[in-house]
């Protein structure tokens, strides 16, 4: 989570450069009685798996494998980052 939050913002053209993108899509979204291990592999060799988690955390995304992770994962960390990556609330005058 800690390389997410330092690459959110910084490559906004992070999937042209994604692993991913000579995988069949469907590798990466197994079924509930499948394992992960084949997605889970290539993003964990993903020169932007730190962005792809932070896209998949800032849009709350629990389906399938984004940046190394699994739903599974994503939902324990979604409390922590976005308590972490709320905007402040405005002040009313």
């Amino acid at each position: 989570m800690l390389k997410a939050q330092r690459d959110r913002l910084s490559d906004l053209a992070w999937r042209a450069r994604g692993r991913c993108q000579t995988v069949d899509p469907e590798t990466f979204f197994p079924a509930p009685s499948e394992p992960a291990d084949v997605a889970l592999a290539l993003c964990r060799a993903c020169d932007v798996q730190g962005s792809c988690l932070a896209w998949a955390l800032d849009q709350g995304d629990c389906n399938g494998v984004w940046g190394g992770t699994t739903p599974r994962e994503r939902r324990a960390m979604l409390v922590a980052w976005r308590l972490e990556h709320e905007p402040e609330p405005t002040p009313a005058h």
